[in-house]
């Protein structure tokens, strides 16, 4: 089932067919893809982000994730055994307080982490998530040092080591679909 979803997706550009590539390879050599034991085991192992973007204005809601000391959006690892869409909507909730996953993800990307828990690679599916500007927010304040709204034009402003590396190509990605 998760090879069908990664095959189904299709690659905004290069990285990210390299990474769908990568991604198939992983899943044809082991089963072990679900984080059993903090921070990293197995070394490589499922996420699920969402990307919480208003639907009137394009922004999009990022965290300040104390552990990656990086502005990301809100998500986090699959549980063993669980649909990644379904850890899709149960991150946005536990974290934001909020719904509105998409039942399928749009992009993919595999990174090596950075931070606090630094050197595992995550295989990152990306969700995301149509949450108003003006949804009353229950934030995770022990994973976040701050949450806001962000404006495309203020992340392309912005020093890019600030953010999620694949930040703006899933942004490029979507680009269409916000303007």
């Amino acid at each position: 089932m998760l090879s069908a979803l990664i095959s189904g997706l299709r690659p905004h550009d290069d990285l990210e067919a390299a990474h769908l590539a990568d991604a198939r390879a992983w899943l044809a050599s082991t089963r072990d893809i679900y984080r059993r034991v903090k921070p990293a085991t197995p070394p490589q192992h499922l996420v699920s982000y969402v990307v919480p973007t208003d639907p009137d204005t394009g922004d999009v809601l990022l965290v300040d994730h104390r552990n990656a000391r990086l502005w990301l959006p809100p998500g986090g690892h699959v549980e063993p055994g669980e649909d990644p869409a379904a850890a899709a909507a149960r991150e946005l909730h536990e974290e934001l307080g909020v719904s509105g996953a998409a039942p399928e993800p749009i992009f993919l990307t595999v990174t090596t982490t950075v931070g606090v828990d630094a050197g595992h690679v995550d295989v990152s599916l990306w969700y995301p998530a149509k949450v108003s500007r003006t949804a009353e927010l229950t934030v995770d304040a022990g994973e976040f040092a701050a949450v806001r709204w962000w404006t495309r034009a203020e992340i392309a402003a912005a020093d890019p080591a600030r953010f999620d590396p694949h930040l703006g190509r899933y942004l490029a990605k979507t680009g269409a679909a916000a303007g």
